[in-house]
């Protein structure tokens, strides 16, 4: 199997994470895009009993889309995420033909030496690096390729949505329907999310 990685907070999942997702399928040869939500990251303070939430807006947004997945694999360890332990328990889980790739921006891969277990992590997977700013040079990322990092790079157009910013317009009462699929917003709305400090 082909298999490409979507990891993230997806706090919530917007119209960009779907669109980078459809990007890579209509442009590379996976059998399967995988997305991952994180349970803990490392990198951010995000309140626990979002978790829940996150993943089930996830498999809301792509359970009818061929060629999308989602899976709780980081849920069920009830620790703090890490990439190099959900790649590795995939290669134990699936049959992978060459190496797993793995999506990310520009903003996540500038820090990637900072990743537990970089220098392990490189080894198993390629990236595939997305823009997440205007006028980004990519080129400014080539130091990585002399390291071991493998990836390549797209030329899809940046698209601005951020899921900070969503929160934040959710909190001030703006209407986000046109940032993330109508399953989310639905869902948002049901559960009351995002509309205090808390959440």
């Amino acid at each position: 199997m082909k298999l490409c990685l979507y990891c993230g907070t997806f706090n919530p999942i917007h119209n960009a994470h779907i669109a980078v997702a459809n990007y890579v399928k209509s442009h590379f040869d996976f059998d399967l895009i995988l997305f991952i939500p994180a349970y803990i990251p490392p990198h951010k303070n995000i309140d626990k009993i979002l978790a829940n939430h996150r993943l089930n807006m996830v498999k809301n947004s792509v359970e009818n889309i061929f060629g999308f997945s989602v899976s709780d694999i980081e849920f069920q360890s009830e620790q703090n995420s890490y990439t190099f332990n959900t790649v590795k328990k995939l290669y134990e889980m699936y049959d992978i033909d060459g190496k797993i790739n793995f999506i990310i921006g520009t903003d996540a891969f500038k820090k990637i030496e900072t990743w537990y277990q970089a220098e392990d992590l490189k080894n198993l997977v390629e990236f595939i690096v997305f823009t997440r700013e205007n006028d980004f040079d990519i080129h400014s990322l080539d130091y990585l390729k002399t390291k071991g990092y493998k990836f390549k790079s797209t030329k899809m157009p940046f698209i601005d949505i951020s899921s900070t910013e969503l929160r934040n317009k959710i909190k001030s009462g703006q209407d986000i329907s046109d940032y993330v699929p109508e399953c989310v917003a639905g869902y948002i709305e049901r559960n009351g999310l995002y509309k205090d400090e808390n959440n």
